[in-house]
């Protein structure tokens, strides 16, 4: 593998999401001509805590959504910094970014703009190697390659589908299955029997932001009790085959220190909370359980951990922002033992595998992760292989930003040929 590179030139344009809003695409190119681009998705129900996505605030553009500043900022500021320059792997790109950003949480730059530039960098390096991106990722992360289990985001709550459920996604882990191309069928019947159902109960079909159905349901109890029933229809046994998981997004409805959880008609503080959430693992086969408590409720996290953390997989989202310094924060408190990892929450790839290396170090699971607002760019898929997480969260087999990267996933378990493990129970040590 080249270990000496260099940057010929650097290009941005502003494109559309899948929510129809502008976000940034980059194209590095180096010495050899080499080509990377990637781009950089945007988040709905975003933590407090990320890093800072630029927008131009332009009320005459796009509602002020346009990112032309970010644009300017990469093929002006990033490009003069970064065009000409040698360097040996992609540590030295991100810590040029952070330095000459000079903020905590990238707010002079733009994480957006940085992500862009950090993401097409390393795709222009893995071909510049003529290796597929995961096996990049896996050299120089020494992480053992493996195919993630996919956690299909079939019903869609919270701010991702007006009036459907609190509870912000309803998924489907189909961590009991062989391989991935099994999962992604049963992915795949299981939300067309969804779809069926609904359609019989004369509920819309109607779509959420990351494709998975968006009924009005009578409480979230409700949205689970129809997607346990999609399951047994499509011929699949809960328990077996596969588990139920929730996004809770517990931060979205946290409002003066109360979770209001109004399809549900309660207003919890913080330990009620925790025991409703104690009461559904008690009453459904759920295996993992993100953002159950708001993104500051460090004491909440803390005791939900004690009092369930031993038999499910419980997420930190915005408690972390895939931040080192927050989630060290969880690891010495044990608030939970999983971390839900987005890269453009903290702006760097590089910064991204710190996250990952502390999880793993700590012994938690990590879930790589797409952002409700994404484009066709398939390089989680490739993050999630080649780092070994072992879980995937890209919303339902429905949309093509999110079937690009199933589809991806596929390809590289056929490139693979049976020569690597899908990562099934084993990403689970609760189910073993």
């Amino acid at each position: 593998m080249s270990d000496d590179f260099q940057i010929k030139s650097i290009i941005a344009k502003e494109i559309l999401d899948s929510r129809s809003n502008p976000t940034i695409r980059v194209s590095v190119t180096l010495s050899d001509n080499s080509v990377g681009s990637a781009n950089v998705p945007s988040g709905a129900s975003t933590g407090a805590h990320e890093a800072i996505e630029l927008r131009d605030n332009d009320p005459s553009r796009f509602s002020g959504k346009g990112v032309l500043k970010a644009v300017a900022n990469v093929n002006n500021t990033i490009a003069k910094k970064l065009t000409g320059m040698k360097f040996n792997d992609i540590d030295t790109i991100d810590r040029t970014l952070i330095e000459l950003d000079g903020t905590e949480n990238k707010s002079n730059l733009g994480a957006n703009s940085i992500l862009g530039v950090s993401l097409a960098t390393i795709h222009a390096i893995s071909s510049s190697n003529q290796v597929p991106l995961y096996q990049y990722i896996s050299n120089i992360t020494n992480n053992k390659i493996s195919l993630p289990v996919p956690m299909f985001n079939i019903l869609n709550g919270g701010s991702h589908a007006s009036n459907s459920t609190d509870i912000q996604e309803f998924m489907v882990i189909p961590s009991g299955l062989n391989s991935f191309s099994e999962s992604l069928q049963f992915g795949a019947e299981t939300y067309q029997s969804l779809k069926s159902l609904l359609s019989k109960d004369g509920k819309s079909t109607n779509v959420g932001d990351e494709g998975g159905f968006a009924p009005e349901m009578k409480s979230n109890q409700a949205a689970i009790e129809i997607i346990l029933k999609a399951i047994e229809n499509a011929g699949y046994k809960v328990g077996r085959d596969c588990y139920l998981g929730l996004d809770v997004a517990a931060s979205e409805f946290y409002i003066d220190s109360k979770y209001e959880l109004k399809k549900d008609n309660l207003n919890l503080n913080s330990d009620e909370m925790v025991q409703y959430l104690i009461n559904l693992v008690n009453s459904y086969p759920i295996l993992s359980i993100e953002d159950g408590l708001a993104e500051d409720d460090w004491d909440g996290w803390a005791t939900l951990t004690q009092q369930i953390g031993n038999k499910i997989q419980l997420v930190g989202d915005d408690l972390y922002t895939t931040n080192v310094a927050r989630l060290t924060k969880g690891i010495q408190e044990t608030c939970s033992n999983s971390i839900l990892i987005k890269f453009n929450q903290i702006g760097s790839i590089t910064e991204t595998f710190d996250a990952i290396d502390l999880a793993k170090n700590a012994k938690w699971s990590n879930v790589i992760s797409h952002r409700s607002g994404e484009t066709e760019d398939t390089t989680i898929a490739d993050l999630a292989v080649g780092t070994g997480a072992g879980q995937i969260k890209t919303g339902a087999p429905a949309r093509s930003e999110r079937v690009a990267k199933y589809n991806r996933l596929l390809s590289i378990e056929e490139e693979l040929k049976g020569s690597v493990s899908y990562a099934g129970k084993s990403a689970f040590p609760f189910l073993s």
